[in-house]
């Protein structure tokens, strides 16, 4: 679910803080029923650290949530980002990761790696706090830990889905762009193709 920001949360992402305060705000919107469940986002940034995107992908029960590698990258790919942050908050407000956090940190460093979209960072957040793995150094460590290599036939299969998926957003893109020429209206065209406002106007 793709989440709507604001002008002032399109942000130069400048370190771990300006990203928790907007993640902060966006898990108050939710009521307290909803911050009683772990959720796992995605923010996608370009080559300057500008937010494309924030997604919420996954929404598990109090104590666990889980998320899915073509799950995490799929918008990344679709926005043409090249880093991306994951966060995901913890309703005990406890922000110590787990070694179930690091390993699937680990995983979605290695994947990000072989499809081009850096993973710059993990943020555990809570309603009042947050740990940032690139903080404590934690990114630094997954990064040289052998428990995750890539084979060369995962290698073969995570690039043949990154071609797989810019291939279908570049479907939808050509079918908005006729879409449009016909005078079909920007409400139907995003139903039926599942592009933003934002991608259909760059088409105009």
């Amino acid at each position: 679910m793709n989440v709507r920001l604001t002008k002032e949360q399109k942000i130069k992402v400048l370190n771990s803080d300006s990203i928790f305060k907007i993640m902060q705000q966006i898990l108050m919107r939710e009521n307290k029923i909803r911050r009683n469940q772990e959720h796992f986002w995605v923010v996608g940034l370009n080559n300057k650290n500008k937010i494309l995107f924030i997604e919420l992908i996954a929404l598990g029960a109090v104590n666990r949530v889980h998320a899915h590698p073509p799950d995490v990258f799929r918008m990344g790919i679709y926005k043409l980002a090249v880093k991306m942050i994951l966060v995901h908050n913890h309703p005990s407000g406890e922000t110590i990761p787990s070694e179930e956090d690091k390993n699937f940190t680990e995983r979605m460093l290695k994947v990000g790696t072989l499809i081009n979209i850096e993973v710059i960072d993990h943020l555990i957040i809570s309603e009042e706090k947050y740990m940032s793995f690139a903080d404590m150094g934690i990114i630094k460590e997954l990064q040289s830990s052998g428990m995750f290599e890539i084979v060369n036939r995962e290698k073969k299969k995570w690039e043949e889905w990154r071609i797989k998926t810019e291939k279908e957003q570049s479907v939808k893109l050509d079918i908005a762009k006729k879409m449009l020429q016909d005078g079909i209206d920007m409400k139907t065209i995003k139903k039926y193709t599942g592009l933003t406002q934002g991608e259909i106007k760059k088409l105009l």
